[in-house]
C-alpha cells in the first residue's frame, strides 16, 4: 500500500534560517550544488509550500542553465554572467538556498553602474525538451545515413 503523502500548504513567503534572507516566488537565488567544486546554480522560485507542521518546506525553483551546460555550450558572444532561463522544474528543500541573486534583462543589466558578484543577466530561453527532440531526431538521421549502403 501506497504510503499517503502529508498535505502542503502554499506560503507567501519564507525566511532561510541559516542566510536570514526572506524568499518569496519570483526571487532568484542561488542554490547549493552537490559537488562544492561546481558554481552554485541559480534557480527563480516559482512555489514555496511547507508540510502541515511547517517544518519541511520545499520550493518549486525553475532554473537557469549557464552557456556551457546547454548542448551548444559556451560562444564567444555569451557573457560571463550570461544564464538561460530554461523549462526545467525541480522540487528542493528550502535549506539548499545560499542567497539570493538578481537576473536581470540584458538591456538593465548594460545599464548598472556596477556589477555585484550576484548579478547575472538572462537574454534567452532554454527549452530543454526541443534540444532533446532535435538532437535524438539528428542522431537518428546520422544513423540512417550511416548505415545506407550506396549501390554502384
Amino acid at each position: 500500500m501506497a504510503k499517503a503523502r502529508a498535505p502542503k500548504r502554499p506560503l507567501e513567503s519564507y525566511t532561510v534560517k541559516h542566510i536570514n534572507k526572506t524568499i518569496k516566488a519570483g526571487n532568484c537565488v542561488l542554490m547549493r550544488p552537490a559537488d562544492h567544486s561546481n558554481p552554485q546554480y541559480v534557480a527563480r522560485i516559482e512555489r514555496i509550500d511547507a508540510d502541515a507542521r511547517g517544518g519541511n518546506v520545499k520550493v518549486l525553483a525553475r532554473w537557469y542553465y549557464r552557456p556551457e551546460e546547454s548542448i551548444g555550450g559556451r560562444r564567444q558572444f555569451h557573457g560571463s554572467k550570461e544564464l538561460f532561463l530554461s523549462d526545467h522544474y525541480d522540487v528542493q528543500s528550502a535549506d539548499t538556498i545560499e542567497g539570493k541573486c538578481t537576473v536581470h534583462s540584458f538591456k538593465s543589466y548594460t545599464k548598472l553602474e556596477a556589477v555585484g558578484n550576484d548579478d547575472f543577466f538572462c537574454r534567452f530561453e532554454y527549452n530543454s525538451r526541443t534540444v532533446l527532440s532535435t538532437l535524438i531526431a539528428l542522431l537518428f538521421i546520422a544513423s540512417v545515413r550511416c548505415l545506407t549502403i550506396p549501390m554502384t
